[in-house]
């Protein structure tokens, strides 16, 4: 059976570019052939700020967008999260989403597709390396796709257009994450 790999759209703001983003590198993906791709976008879900009565290592969920979550991340064996930089630091929505679940997110590699101004989400990706690793997630430190001044590379319907550097990333991102998840797959079962 093919690994699954969803690639999640952090951003729910209005106006967010993040979808183009995410389903430039979900054809990217899907013809790269390793995985068998998803995206997901957290717009959909419309979670409030945590609000779960018990600790989610407890898997014990009592509303029905945690449960539908818990179901969406659990059938998952990678994820890519396209996400750009809210000050100096990860969107709120990702940090609430992945607060959400426990287990789920457990022994599964995570690239990211970051964008943003001159720093291209980099601050971002840093900052939600350290809450991956205490979810027993395994994220990517070498590969990945960092999208500066991601504004020039939109045209005017806002689709997102990336230049052969940006390609080489994304490819090497895909790679390295069939290796860790096929590694990983053991302790996912």
């Amino acid at each position: 059976m093919a690994l699954r790999l969803q690639t999640v759209i952090c951003s729910t703001r209005p106006g967010r570019i993040g979808p183009s983003m995410a389903q430039w590198f979900d054809r990217f993906a899907e013809q790269e052939g390793s995985f068998e791709t998803e995206i997901v976008d957290l717009a959909e879900f419309s979670f409030p700020v945590f609000d779960e009565p018990n600790h989610p290592r407890l898997g014990q969920y009592e509303n029905d967008h945690t449960k539908r979550w818990s179901q969406t991340v659990d059938r998952a064996d990678a994820f890519v999260f396209v996400t750009p930089e809210y000050n100096h630091g990860p969107s709120p929505s990702l940090l609430n989403a992945l607060t959400y679940l426990s287990r789920e997110w457990n022994y599964k590699p995570a690239g990211f597709v970051s964008y943003g101004g001159i720093a291209g989400g980099v601050r971002a990706v840093q900052e939600t390396k350290s809450t991956l690793v205490t979810l027993k997630m395994f994220p990517l430190v070498v590969e990945g796709v960092i999208v500066p001044m991601v504004q020039t590379m939109l045209d005017d319907d806002k689709v997102f257009h990336p230049n052969e550097m940006m390609e080489k990333g994304a490819d090497a991102m895909l790679k390295e994450l069939h290796r860790v998840s096929e590694a990983l797959k053991g302790l996912r079962t």
